[in-house]
Parts: structure tokens; sequence; C-alpha cells
């Protein structure tokens, strides 16, 4: 029960690496907000875990919006009485090199993977201080140390969200609060799943993204959901500004 007692939002929990967050983190002793801009998706989330036991609430949220943010965080302190851990895990990709990419994807690809992570820490900090303190996991990428062919915004979102949580953490380390990121190589999420789906040739795709990373797989969810328990309990209690990177051994080449 590493996170017994605790208050737990993670955003984007409705499906992937967040939904499998949520599970663990519940399993753990988490009371967990289940954050998605999808409603019916994350009170699923909620049901599942209940189901088994634990504590949840839904809350539906489009991270780009500064108002539903603040509101998320509000609902939260008031349901719970406090909020311990934030995940910032909403965001998305889109393809493209610079050229190809539109002012508006750009915009509104950066409006939640960059923006998102800005506004949930930016709101969720001021609790936190009054607290005496907490922890907050953003999730980054792989491609946050490496470039990838045809993703330029992606690209540079989630280098941007790395570089956002080393700064984070050194104007707030005082404050007790720590902020880490997790940094995932290809993880088999409903993301891919779509690709896969509309790929003339899926198997050829999924073996060439399998040989990006040394062990030759894709990640699953609950991998990366370990990542994040851990930099979410006490068991990281010495870690912060720091991006954990669990690709599979893609980066090492």
């Amino acid at each position: 029960m590493k996170l017994a007692g605790k208050v737990a939002i993670i955003t984007g929990a409705g499906s992937g690496i967040g939904h499998e967050a949520a599970l663990l983190f519940a399993s753990e002793g988490a009371t967990v907000v289940v954050a998605d801009r999808n409603a019916a998706a994350a009170s699923k989330v909620v049901d599942e875990i209940v189901a088994a036991g634990g504590k949840a609430t839904p809350f539906t949220v489009d991270v780009s919006q500064e108002a539903e943010i603040e509101a998320m965080i509000a609902d939260t302190v008031a349901r719970h009485g406090k909020l311990d851990v934030l995940v910032n895990n909403a965001g998305y990709g889109i393809a493209g090199t610079v050229l190809d990419t539109s002012v508006e994807d750009w915009d509104a690809l950066f409006s939640v993977n960059v923006r998102g992570v800005f506004l949930g820490c930016k709101h969720a900090i001021p609790v936190m201080e009054k607290q005496g303190g907490g922890v907050i996991v953003n999730t980054a990428s792989g491609v946050a140390m490496v470039g990838i062919y045809n993703r330029a915004a992606y690209v540079a979102s989630k280098g941007a969200v790395a570089a956002l949580t080393r700064a984070i953490a050194m104007d707030h380390a005082g404050a007790k609060i720590r902020i880490n990121s997790v940094a995932p190589g290809t993880i088999e999420t409903p993301y891919f799943t779509k690709i896969f789906a509309e790929s003339p040739d899926a198997a050829e795709l999924r073996h060439n993204l399998e040989q990006r990373q040394l062990m030759e797989r894709l990640g699953k969810p609950i991998e990366i959901a370990r990542a994040m328990l851990f930099l979410a309990s006490d068991d990281s209690s010495f870690c912060t500004g720091s991006t954990l990177v669990v690709d599979g051994g893609w980066t090492a080449r």
C-alpha cells in the first residue's frame, strides 16, 4: 500500500497508460480522481476501481482550459480534503514535419501536451504548498531525448515537458514538492491500436516499431504505470527534477 491515505489526480486516465495508473494507484491505497476528456471512459474506469474495492471519483476535464483545471483541483479538495499527487498524463501525438504541420495543429497539440502540464502544476502547487508538500508526475517521452522522423510537433512538446519538469522542481523544492517525469518508449496503447488499424501493412509497421527497442517488443501500459507509482510514492523520496526513462532500451542506441 505505497499510497495509503493519499489523494491522487490522474489526467488522461480514461484509457491506455492513465487507465492502468488509475487502477494501480487505487490498488496501492490512493483515492483516485479519474480525470479525462471522455466522461464515459472516466466513469468506466471508476467503476472498475470500485468493483475491485478501491476508491475513485470521475472528473471530466479538457486540460488545455484553465477554468476546467481550476475546477478539477477545487473539486478534488472539496470532496477529498487534499491533493497529494498529480499525474499530468493527458496528451496525444500527430504526424508531420514542420513543413507538413499547420499552425493550428501545432497550437492544438501544445495546448494539451505542454499547456496542460503547465496549468496542472500552476493550480496544484498552491494547494500542495498549504499542505506542506506533494508530488507531481508528468508524462514526457523517449522523444524528449532523441528525435524521430515525421513527428516534429510531438517531439518538441515532449522535450518541453521534460524541461518544464526540471524548472518547476528547482522553483518549488523548498516547499517539499517533488516533481519528476516519466519517459515511455513505444507503448501498446489505443493510440497505436488505431495506427495499426489504419496502416496498409500493420504487421510490418509493428515489426519496425518493435525493432526500435533493444528488447524488440512494444511496452505495456502497466509497465509505465509502475514507473509512475515509483515516482509518486516515497520509494522515490530522493528524486526530483528527473526523467525516468522506461523505453525498452530505445534511447540507449
